[in-house]
């Protein structure tokens, strides 16, 4: 299949991701930064970001299950309406407990809002445009939150007005989808994770989806954080955001692209080592910021460190399985959560003891050792023959050996 069939087989899910991604990109920024304002403590805040991954592993556990049981429209508008009306939840009372359940809802709630989305682009996508399509995909999904960013510029984060915005981007996510006139995927063909399979065959996927959700998760949940406290002003967070979202709108499909034509395995690596770069060149400003400083390297962190989980999410699907793709990008995603769940904590418990730029060492050792792995795995396995690396959909199992790489 073409890229541009792909696109038009996706174009609902697309439109879907888009404004549901303004709702919550708006709210992933806009706790944590309500949070300083309210006189949280770094590690308060990182358990809420960690509170988020927590639920969204128990959402991508359960994904599969729910899509057999309700189809993927009727769940996707399901858990769409409990994650609007828990953030509207946020507004209603500023206690850090309260804030840990709402977000561990929230994050059950996009967990399978993200299996249903990714499982159904990955469907419609070929292995040879994966690469593209999930770009697509992610650039789509950056540029809702970059534009829910913007929001943070028409109310004080003291309002309601805020958290009443993002729940109406996420109840608007559900007229796409349930309009959609295209046929959704296969249902999956099983309701239970499978990691085990996974790993034989692709060892690389296993280790990257846990290592950049321990990045990621640190990244999305800390940074408004770590810029609110530089004292530079909520324009400069606000700014900051919009720039590192605006870089990681900016690499995926080229990125993507160019992983279609090349080994995915070299991708990731050198995509590592760039985030290492960029990463250290922040722990070394950190202790003095200024936004002429700070913004070139938000794009250049955006443009690299996000990037890493769709090229790791084509990887896997390249070598996937009869179970489908709601399986494995539900599987996928509970890997990367249990990196995520870690991740804002460790981070956040480094901030506490060495300042706030121990995040980005936090985050460039996760990148270095994940970059030095996927190179050990490149030199102990050659590539395969191109005609044996991935099982041809619709072939019976057994006919093509799977690939361990």
């Amino acid at each position: 299949m073409s890229v541009s069939a792909s696109i038009a087989a996706v174009a609902p899910v697309l439109v879907t991701v888009f404004i549901l991604i303004i709702g919550n990109g708006l709210v992933t920024t806009l706790v944590p930064l309500r949070g300083v304002i309210e006189g949280f403590s770094p590690a308060t805040i990182g358990i809420i970001g960690s509170a988020y991954f927590v639920g969204m592993l128990g959402g991508t556990w359960l994904a599969p299950g729910i899509v057999r049981y309700a189809g993927h429209i009727r769940a996707f508008a399901a858990l769409a309406a409990v994650a609007a009306s828990a953030i509207l939840g946020f507004a209603l009372a500023v206690e850090p407990i309260l804030w840990v359940a709402l977000r561990c809802i929230m994050g059950f709630c996009l967990g399978v809002l993200y299996a249903v989305i990714e499982g159904w682009v990955n469907a419609k996508a070929s292995d040879r445009n994966r690469g593209s399509m999930l770009g697509l995909y992610n650039v789509m999904n950056f540029a809702g939150s970059a534009t829910g960013q913007q929001f943070l510029n028409i109310a004080s984060p003291r309002s309601f007005t805020l958290f009443s915005t993002a729940a109406m981007f996420v109840v608007l996510a559900l007229v796409p989808m349930a309009l959609t006139r295209a046929e959704p995927p296969p249902l999956p063909a099983k309701g239970r994770l499978d990691i085990i399979g996974l790993a034989r065959r692709s060892p690389i996927a296993v280790v990257g989806a846990v290592f950049v959700g321990l990045a990621n998760g640190s990244l999305w949940s800390l940074v408004p954080a770590f810029v609110e406290r530089t004292g530079l002003g909520t324009t400069v967070v606000a700014t900051f955001m919009t720039v590192l979202i605006i870089g990681s709108a900016g690499s995926p499909f080229p990125l993507g692209r160019l992983s279609d034509r090349v080994d995915r395995r070299w991708m990731i690596a050198v995509i590592c080592g760039c985030a290492v770069l960029v990463e250290l060149a922040l722990l070394a400003v950190s202790t003095n910021p200024a936004a002429w400083l700070l913004y070139p390297l938000a794009f250049g962190m955006g443009f690299f460190v996000p990037v890493l989980y769709p090229l790791i999410a084509a990887h896997a699907n390249d070598r996937r399985n009869e179970a489908g793709a709601v399986h494995l990008s539900s599987t996928l995603l509970f890997l990367y959560c249990l990196g995520a769940i870690t991740g804002p904590t460790l981070a956040s418990f480094l901030m506490a003891r060495l300042g706030d730029g121990a995040l980005f060492l936090h985050n460039a050792i996760a990148h270095l050792l994940l970059g030095l792995y996927v190179i050990w795995r490149i030199k102990r396995k050659a590539p395969p023959p191109l005609d044996q690396e991935v099982q041809p959909l619709g072939q019976p199992l057994g006919q093509v050996e799977p690939q361990t790489t």
